[in-house]
């Protein structure tokens, strides 16, 4: 049966029949550690109520797919340092970074103090403000999986074809398999198989992943982000792990390609090269794990043109969130959970976005949950 629309990937009949088979392959003594990648794929299995239709013995652990989430905060101190200390100077940012905390506080409290910050919604706004703004320097804060580095790339080279001379980008765009594969390096860590990120898999396709199927023995599914989708994919890996498989498969095959999007490859290496290390809060420095803008567009290097100081920041100790990023603590398990820490007074950065653990937990489950 083709699926064309949203309706039948929530057509409880579908969704009453896969239940039913991921119940009749799973026995008592069965117990999944599966993994989602993706911020937006938790965020679906709790609006949809998944974890409350599933057997018990799955055990849902989220990962680092959410990019304000594994944000190191001294990063953001680091872009909001240059345009507080230069009236000359814009940051922009998407509205999810908006409300990242910083040392000094978040990019809202920094607008409030009077530091020029605006929010963007693509990269392009952020040339748009340059070319408008010729007297002002514009700083794009970058950040993103591979799902959005190649509108960055893409803006990068407009500005280069238009000779822009005040825009610039900081970058902290990441990338998601060389984290899973730290994840996975983690002492004691147990997971059995991964919900593949279907955003980022658009661009980079399911081959990146062959790495945690063929050398960690660990099956990968990629999944899209509706009810039936993530129940797909839920049953996809199971079968995998009765039958002693590790492979990588695409569920998502109505927007997900084996090579992925070439030209966003293409327009990504052109622009950006991997970062020897980089540091991921919660997760520590990760090789390779990072993009920065190749040498010949220093000319657009905000940590190049502006000799950006790195600024280390030990995070609150008691916000535990390498642990969630890591699945070794629930959200709701955390000393400042629902307490100290809400959407509205995120100390850790999984309380941030909407797509964040924390965020997720409290958002859903905070009414029902024993703190």
């Amino acid at each position: 049966m083709k699926m064309r629309f949203v309706d039948e990937f929530r057509n409880p009949e579908l969704i009453r029949k896969t239940l039913d088979e991921i119940e009749r392959i799973i026995e008592p003594d069965d117990h999944f550690r599966i993994m989602e990648a993706c911020g937006g794929h938790t965020y679906s299995i709790f609006h949809f109520g998944l974890q409350e239709l599933l057997p018990k013995n799955i055990e849902f652990i989220h990962g680092p797919g959410c990019p304000v989430c594994v944000l190191p905060p001294g990063r953001v101190d680091e872009g909001l340092e240059i345009a507080s200390k230069n009236s000359d100077v814009i940051f922009t940012a998407f509205g999810d970074v908006m409300r990242v905390p910083g040392k000094k506080g978040s990019p809202l409290n920094y607008k409030a103090m009077g530091t020029d910050v605006r929010m963007i919604y693509s990269p392009l706004d952020a040339l748009n403000i340059a070319m408008k703004n010729p007297d002002k320097k514009v700083i794009l804060f970058a950040i993103g999986f591979e799902t959005t580095a190649p509108s960055t790339a893409i803006t990068v080279l407009k500005a280069k074809e238009l000779d822009i001379d005040n825009f610039f980008v900081y970058s902290n765009h990441v990338k998601i398999v060389p984290v899973l594969k730290s994840i996975l390096d983690q002492p004691n860590m147990r997971i059995d198989g991964f919900i593949g990120p279907g955003h980022a898999s658009v661009v980079i396709g399911a081959h990146p992943y062959e790495i945690i199927a063929k050398e960690y023995k660990k099956p990968v599914v990629i999944s899209g982000f509706e009810p039936l989708d993530l129940l797909q994919s839920i049953l996809m890996l199971i079968k995998q792990l009765k039958n002693g498989e590790s492979k990588v498969e695409i569920q998502y095959k109505r927007v997900v390609m084996e090579g992925g999007n070439v030209s966003a490859l293409e327009i990504m290496d052109q622009v950006f090269e991997d970062r020897p290390a980089f540091e991921w809060r919660g997760l520590g420095a990760i090789q390779n794990s990072a993009l920065k803008l190749k040498p010949e567009f220093a000319k657009w290097d905000a940590e190049v043109q502006f000799n950006v100081e790195k600024i280390t920041i030990e995070e609150n100790k008691d916000a535990q969130c390498g642990e969630v990023l890591k699945g070794m603590l629930k959200p709701n398990q955390c000393k400042l959970f629902g307490k100290v820490c809400t959407p509205d007074n995120p100390v850790g950065a999984l309380m941030v976005s909407s797509e964040g653990a924390c965020a997720t937990y409290y958002n859903h489950l905070y009414s029902t949950m024993s703190l």
